[in-house]
């Protein structure tokens, strides 16, 4: 089961970091997806981090302001916002795969899917 949390309300050029919380001892198995929604558009990859923390894979429109982190003694991954903009409005999940972080970038690729949580940017 997983969790993401640590959405909110902030302004533009602003940061925030969302945590993914699993439970159970499988999750250092696999690879953890961030994945994001606005509304009236689909599900989009943000970014992606393999089972050991090592490699790392990330959607085009947030490379060089996220980063994806994961401590495997927490059960806990961590994406790690800054310079946001109102683009980056959306309600942002996790979700687990077994497929390699560097393929793993289609949401068809993952069974396994936390609730969301709301992150808003204002301008």
């Amino acid at each position: 089961q997983l969790q993401a949390c640590g959405g909110g309300l902030v302004q533009a050029g602003a940061s925030l970091r969302l945590s993914c919380v699993a439970s159970g001892r499988a999750f250092k198995q696999y690879t953890i997806g961030w994945f994001r929604q606005a509304p009236g558009k689909e599900r989009e990859f943000v970014a992606a981090i393999s089972w050991s923390g090592s490699v790392d894979n990330y959607a085009q429109s947030v490379k060089g302001r996220f980063t994806v982190s994961r401590d495997n003694a927490k059960n806990t991954v961590y994406l790690q916002m800054t310079s946001l903009k109102p683009e980056d409005t959306a309600v942002y999940y996790c979700a687990a795969t077994s497929v390699p972080a560097v393929d793993a970038t289609s949401s068809r690729f993952y069974g396994y899917w936390g609730q969301g949580t709301l992150v808003t940017v204002s301008s």
